[in-house]
């Protein structure tokens, strides 16, 4: 949802900030006040085309800063948290438009590109009037729309799981079709090096264990020589410490039988006693472990220098060596079963042919039937909303090949007049009548496919009774997303739960845009100079009271 919008230096407007709440606002003013102006900031938060002629005169850059409020869970923070952006509930985006051309993206409070901000922006907003981010001018949103009203989503999905096993199945056999004489040579080059690495029976941390053998067995000399002379000194020549100890002993002892301050002491020298008889047996016993062999040695360099070879040709541990033989050992085997892998392959892509076509003609009978109910629903609706004689149909092509979406794509088509064959909504729809196809499409199908949706001339051409069905539709949407309007008919912005003026104000010999939050009297104030222009009368303030109550409901 959008909470906050700022705008700086873009055409008419100084400064500007507008924050927003949920349920149904509605921007109002006069005619050439910058309401449009709201418009285009938002189409530049939602990527759209950028020029140096929507800076304000005197300015280098335009500023434009919205900040969306996320709830927990939706699948836009998981994707934003992937792509390193930081996001607490909140996520704030600024784009800057500068006449040197350095134009600027963020998102999340960091540097970003445009592709990045019209990807996640689809997500959060969408604009119905005339502009590029209009979700009816995609033809590929028209398929997803469809199966959205018929509750097909699931059915689709599971094609589309369907399809892929498909796909992988088709580029397996594509795979293996890829030149018999390339499929040989690989062969044999597989063969040679996967028996090079099995011949090696390597195992997991060998080479270490070898870098430690070979340094026993390099110092075993050393290390024998000088085991062999600390078990001496510790406990076999004459004078060794353990005897001088034990003469130590017998002295302390001699004092502690007759003060017995000194037994605490007597007891750590038999400590120490023990312990370093525990030291020269382990040096004794160490000292007879100690190989001095070349035989060994020779063996051990061997090894390490086969490793060695193996890891400058296959990869850089002896872990990764072995995975890299068991690859090609599979790989090995499937070349070498080509045949029976091709006759597994064949049968089972003519079963998932097979089944693509059953579940593809089940999901194309339910879209086509799902297309007439559409039909009914939107031209009822479109008829209520002064396009009495318009037409809705849904058209279909079909593929020649399936495809992850289904048997075929959807366009929405439309024709706005009598005796008109309708056309691709892209060709004639107006931006009113592309507002009011939305407004009717979220009546017939009210899911909420992204949290805040825009309304830009939903009210041209139309009056009366038809303005005050415009607005109770508008309110209905967005008991489940945030709807802005930009209106000239007091009959819609009635039933907003928030009430905005855009008007133009002089100040210092400048024209600048001001948007002021409307409540009790002022309101009442403005709906009267929709109702009656220029001239407010009692009686017109009378009215504009009676349309907010109305409007409001019980």
């Amino acid at each position: 949802m959008l909470i906050d919008l700022s705008i700086r230096n873009l055409a008419i407007i100084d400064t500007l900030h507008v924050p927003f709440q949920s349920g149904f606002t509605v921007l109002t003013g006069e005619t050439g006040a910058g309401k449009s102006i709201i418009i285009d900031a938002v189409n530049l938060i939602m990527g759209g085309r950028a020029s140096a002629d929507l800076i304000r005169t005197g300015a280098e850059e335009a500023t434009v800063e919205a900040v969306f409020a996320l709830p927990e869970g939706v699948p836009l923070t998981a994707r934003l948290a992937e792509a390193g952006i930081e996001c607490d509930g909140e996520l704030l985006v600024k784009r800057i438009v500068s006449r040197s051309g350095r134009n600027r993206v963020f998102v999340g409070g960091g540097l970003s590109t445009l592709a990045i901000l019209a990807d996640i922006a689809r997500e959060l907003i969408n604009i119905y009037g005339q502009h590029e981010s209009q979700t009816l001018l995609r033809t590929d949103n028209h398929l997803t729309l469809l199966d959205g009203f018929g509750g097909l989503l699931p059915i689709r999905e599971a094609y589309a799981a369907l399809h892929g096993d498909y796909r992988g199945t088709l580029d397996r056999i594509r795979a293996l079709e890829e030149g018999e004489r390339e499929a040989a040579r690989r062969l044999d080059l597989l063969a040679f090096q996967a028996a090079e690495i099995r011949e090696a029976a390597l195992r997991p941390g060998e080479d270490e264990d070898l870098e430690r053998e070979r340094g026993l067995l390099v110092h075993g000399g050393k290390l024998l020589c000088s085991s062999q002379e600390a078990f001496e000194i510790l406990y076999g020549e004459d004078g060794a410490v353990l005897d001088r100890l034990a003469d130590v002993k017998g002295k302390v002892a001699d004092i502690a039988a007759i003060d017995e301050s000194l037994m605490p002491l007597l007891e750590s020298l038999a400590g120490a006693a023990a312990q370093l008889e525990d030291a020269a047996l382990t040096l004794r016993d160490y000292g007879s472990r100690v190989e001095a062999d070349p035989v060994r040695l020779e063996r051990v360099e061997e090894r390490l220098d086969l490793i060695r070879r193996l890891k400058k040709k296959y990869a850089p541990t002896v872990e990764e060596i072995i995975a890299y033989g068991e690859e090609m050992e599979r790989e090995i085997e499937l070349l070498e079963n080509r045949e029976r892998t091709r006759g597994e392959l064949d049968a089972a892509l003519e079963r998932l042919r097979k089944e693509l076509a059953t579940k593809g003609g089940e999901l194309s009978a339910k879209r086509r039937a799902a297309a007439t109910e559409l039909k009914k629903a939107m031209e009822r609706e479109i008829h209520q909303l002064a396009m009495k004689h318009a037409l809705f149909e849904v058209d279909f092509e079909v593929f020649p090949e399936p495809r992850a979406a289904g048997l075929e794509r959807a366009e929405f088509l439309f024709s706005p007049n009598p005796g008109e064959a309708p056309k691709p909504l892209s060709k004639i729809a107006s931006g009113g009548e592309l507002s009011r196809l939305m407004l009717a499409l979220k009546q017939v199908h009210p899911e909420s496919d992204v949290p805040t949706l825009v309304f830009d001339e939903v009210d041209t051409g139309i009056g009366g009774a038809t303005s005050a069905l415009v607005g109770e539709k508008l309110k209905r949407v967005s008991r489940g997303q945030q709807v802005l309007c930009i209106t000239h008919l007091p009959q819609v912005a009635a039933f907003a739960d928030h009430h905005y003026l855009v008007e133009k104000r002089v100040e210092g010999g400048r024209t600048a845009t001001a948007v002021t939050p409307l409540a009790g009297e002022a309101r009442v104030t403005e709906m009267a100079r929709m109702l009656g222009g220029v001239t407010i009368t009692d009686r017109t303030l009378e009215h504009a009271r009676e349309m907010i109550s109305s409007g409001q409901g019980p």
